[in-house]
């Protein structure tokens, strides 16, 4: 016969009780009721068939709450079985995800996880499962995400330096306006949208490839648009080229949708008709030129991405002006939503200094 244990002194069942109520865990609350009712001088028997447990389960509990008191009731998350790599293992991962495969060595683009499973038996010995090592990086904090682009040419430093940049430039644009001048950041950028739409992920059972209609006709034209985040605002025009003509009327349209005194600060790429000498920018308007090469800067990008992936593509558009309606129709759709152009197009490094 097992030795009696002494059970706690310095919680009351009253105190033990009162927790039980104020807890969500059920297996706690549980607990925490037979414990309570040994404290009130009940026995082991009697605490079992309030927990509808064994008399072993019982002493497994006492044991539980003299060594942590009400916590070490708590319901604890199994262990699961032990895993076979070590943090050598793991920091070599990090490092081999971090750099990218070599193609000519590894004889992959991008690590799959039977690649990085095989890899981990070429330089340790070490015999994983795929199943186990996706559990193994989901730990570490990997999910399988989709590489942003980055343009070929594009310098490493251009994105940083802007940033760093950016506040004392737009002093100096506050310098040259009259004094309490409100200040309205603007991004502008253009979007070809034509009968060749694409073509979008779409919910689908597992092992089926769904269709979605695609043309092969080459009719198009571009949504010129620009966006005030802060503000939720929204300027945009539907024009059948892109050239300086066009850039001086959406220059027209987004000095319109300025507010009555304020100046607008316009960040934009620097495509050709950007700065052309046949540009006519209107008085409240200062362009800012983005790096080179570096749309990441630029959340008017993101905005196509969200238009596309919602109301532009997996369709087919009958003539041009089937196009311009249905660019008109997502742009306005975009305008009267305020909070999208928020969500999309706020940016730290420029609003929240």
């Amino acid at each position: 016969m097992a030795a009696p244990i002494r059970v706690r002194s310095d919680l009351s069942s009253d105190q033990v009780r009162a927790y039980s109520r104020s807890s969500r865990d059920a297996g706690q609350v549980r607990r925490l009721l037979a414990i309570a009712s040994i404290l009130d001088g009940g026995g082991r028997s009697e605490a079992a068939r309030i927990a509808g447990v064994t008399l072993q389960i019982i002493r497994d509990w006492v044991l539980r709450f003299n060594e942590a008191g009400i916590a070490g009731l708590a319901t604890r998350k199994a262990p699961g079985p032990a895993t076979i790599l070590d943090d050598r293992h793991r920091r070599a991962l990090e490092e081999v995800i971090a750099t990218g495969p070599i193609p000519a060595v590894h004889g992959v683009v991008r690590w799959r996880i039977i690649d990085l499973a095989q890899w981990l038996w070429d330089e340790f010995a070490v015999s994983i499962s795929k199943q186990a090592l996706g559990h193994e990086l989901r730990t570490m904090g990997y999910r399988k995400l989709s590489a942003r682009p980055r343009h070929r040419g594009q310098r490493p430093d251009d994105i940083a330096v802007f940033k760093k940049k950016f506040a004392a430039r737009l002093a100096q644009i506050r310098q040259r306006l009259p004094s309490g001048t409100p200040v309205e950041l603007w991004w502008q950028d253009e979007a070809r949208i034509g009968q060749q739409t694409k073509l979008t992920r779409r919910w689908a059972k597992r092992g089926t490839r769904p269709s979605a209609p695609r043309d092969q006709r080459r009719s198009s034209a571009w949504i010129f648009g620009a966006i005030c985040p802060a503000e939720g605002k929204a300027a945009g025009i539907v024009m059948p080229h892109c050239n300086s003509e066009a850039m001086s009327m959406h220059l027209e349209e987004i000095a319109f949708h300025v507010a009555p005194g304020a100046h607008a600060v316009l960040l934009l790429d620097q495509a050709g008709w950007h700065g052309s000498a046949e540009l006519v920018v209107p008085p409240n308007i200062t362009l800012m030129p983005l790096p080179p090469r570096c749309p990441e800067l630029n959340p008017v990008e993101n905005l196509w991405q969200f238009m596309r992936d919602n109301w532009l593509s997996n369709r087919i558009f009958k003539s041009y002006d089937d196009i311009v309606d249905h660019c008109c129709f997502a742009w306005n759709r975009l305008v009267e939503q305020p909070w999208r152009i928020m969500s999309i197009g706020l940016r730290q490094w420029a609003h929240g200094f």
